[in-house]
């Protein structure tokens, strides 16, 4: 049961990637979406969440960790991808700070999100 269960997390993952890659972000270019766009693109896919209800949480981190039983590394890719968007500053650097709290204090240091801090 266990492993089926890293398999579906594992899942989740590649779909984030899968997602990421359509929305131009591991082309090495400057990628050009809009938070409609991602949740269009998170509907086509059929992740387990809703992009909204994950938004409206107290601690959106913990939900996608704890609740949608997110890997670190969907993690990683989830919080790149509204990084990217045209979500409201100030919620973009609450949500990558948080995760950024949540892997370094895992001991999981993260190159790809730290380099997108401006700390």
């Amino acid at each position: 049961m266990e492993d089926f269960i890293l398999k579906e997390i594992d899942k989740l993952g590649e779909m984030l990637r899968m997602i990421a890659r359509k929305l131009g972000l591991l082309n090495d270019g400057t990628p050009d979406y809009t938070i409609t766009d991602v949740k269009a693109e998170f509907d086509k896919s059929s992740l387990p969440f809703d992009l909204d209800t994950v938004l409206q949480q107290d601690n959106p981190v913990w939900y996608l960790t704890q609740t949608a039983k997110f890997s670190d590394s969907a993690l990683e890719t989830f919080i790149e991808i509204l990084f990217h968007s045209n979500l409201d500053e100030d919620r973009k650097a609450a949500l990558l700070d948080d995760a950024l709290a949540y892997l370094d204090g895992k001991g999981n240091f993260s190159f790809k999100l730290h380099s997108l801090s401006s700390r």
